[in-house]
Order: structure tokens, then sequence, then C-alpha cells
């Protein structure tokens, strides 16, 4: 993976934060940081990432349960874990939450970025043998490995929301899907939670790929029941 891969740093004590993302970005790395779990999570559904940082000890919501999210809202994305602790307990505890390498503090400099270019460097060599899957609509094009779109209006890169709403549509082409099954299936919510998120998505969704957002003939509304992709509409 190139040096431009977007990292995401979660750490909550700021003279070590300022130190890694001044060598991260000394990396040629893109790095964004964030405070606490919650912020972490709030960015991964709005952004692509390749690598998350995490700190175990974290106010709030934990390390551990930050891993777990991640794994269970974002697959294979591959997370390095930070931690004061080095017993061995505490190391099995985060691998068991799908944290795919360990670093004591203090650590070795060289060492911890030798970690992070290894870890990016595995999930690429995964991504690229993996043979592409280019999922076509209309004028659109979407790369499921990728993430990235080709529409009328321009490419654009999807985040890992977006793609997983994607792949429930693509999935079930021409079939009825409610409400709180894409709200469970995508965010993890009960099926009754009361939101606007949902909605915004398919706003979202419409605008990247209807060539008139406000006449969908892909994504379609349908009163009562949820929501019904269209890969080829009729012609009126």
């Amino acid at each position: 993976m190139s040096n431009k891969a977007p990292i995401l740093l979660v750490e909550d004590e700021p003279h070590i934060a300022l130190g890694l993302i001044y060598n991260l970005e000394a990396e040629g790395y893109q790095v964004t940081h964030v405070e606490s779990g919650e912020e972490a999570l709030r960015h991964l559904g709005d952004n692509l990432c390749a690598l998350t940082i995490l700190d175990l000890t974290l106010p709030g919501m934990d390390g551990l349960e930050v891993c777990q999210r991640i794994r269970e809202h974002y697959g294979d994305l591959p997370v390095m874990m930070l931690t004061a602790r080095s017993e061995a307990d505490d190391r099995i505890a985060g691998l068991s939450q799908g944290a795919d390498d360990y670093l004591a503090k203090p650590f070795n400099l060289k060492e911890f970025l030798l970690r992070v270019a290894n870890l990016l460097r595995r999930s690429d060599w995964q991504r690229q043998s993996t043979p592409e899957h280019t999922y076509h609509f209309g004028t659109n094009a979407v790369d499921l490995n990728t993430h990235r779109a080709e529409t009328a209006t321009g490419r654009l890169d999807l985040t890992e929301l977006e793609m997983k709403m994607l792949t429930q549509f693509f999935s079930r082409e021409g079939k009825i899907i409610s409400r709180g099954e894409l709200l469970e299936s995508v965010w993890g919510m009960s099926p009754g939670t009361e939101t606007r998120t949902l909605d915004n998505f398919i706003v979202r969704l419409r605008k990247y790929f209807e060539a008139d957002p406000g006449k969908p003939r892909h994504f379609l509304t349908v009163r009562g029941r949820g929501y019904r992709f269209v890969k080829k509409p009729e012609i009126d």
C-alpha cells in the first residue's frame, strides 16, 4: 500500500498522540487523530481508513470494546492496539477481540513504524489477491473490493457503511428490504430504533447514483414497507 494510506489514531494522551502523528506523517501517511472510542466509530462511519491504531485505555468506551465494534461493522480493517499493559492476559484479551497487532508502551519508534508498514502491506496484499468484482447498474459501476464508484458525475470513494448498505441492496435486487432490516444489518441497531440516519443515507445514495435524485429509478421507497433496489428500471 502506498504511503498515502489514511490512518486513524485513537489516543487520549496528547503528548503520545503528537509524537505518533509527527512520525506517521513524516512517513507520508494521512493521519486523523481522535481521543475517544465514540469519536473513532463516528469517523469510521463516514471515512475510508486503511488502519486503526487504538489505545487500550480510553475514557468511556475502552479499546477492547472499540476493537470488537470495528470487527462487527468493518470486517478486516487492520487494528493495532497500544497499551501501557504488557501482561500476557492483556495481550490475549486484545488479540481475542480481533486486534491484528499489539504493542506495549513504551515502545521503540522504529519497531512501531515497521509494524504499521507490515499491517498495511498485509492488508494491501489481501485486497490485491481477491479477484476484482465490479457491480454495474445504469451508468454506474461500483468496485466491491476497492469501494470506488464511477458515476455520471465522476469518481468517488464510498465509506464502509455506504458499502454495507449497497451490498444489502445488490444482493437482494428487486426485493423489498424493511427499515428494521437495514438498521440491524448495516448499523447493528434495534429494528425499532427511531432515527433519521437511514433516510439520510438513502438521500446520499440517490445523489451519488440517480440521474434525478428527486425521481429515483434505482433506490425506491416502498411506502410503509421499506426500500427496494432496481438494477434495470422499466422504460417509461
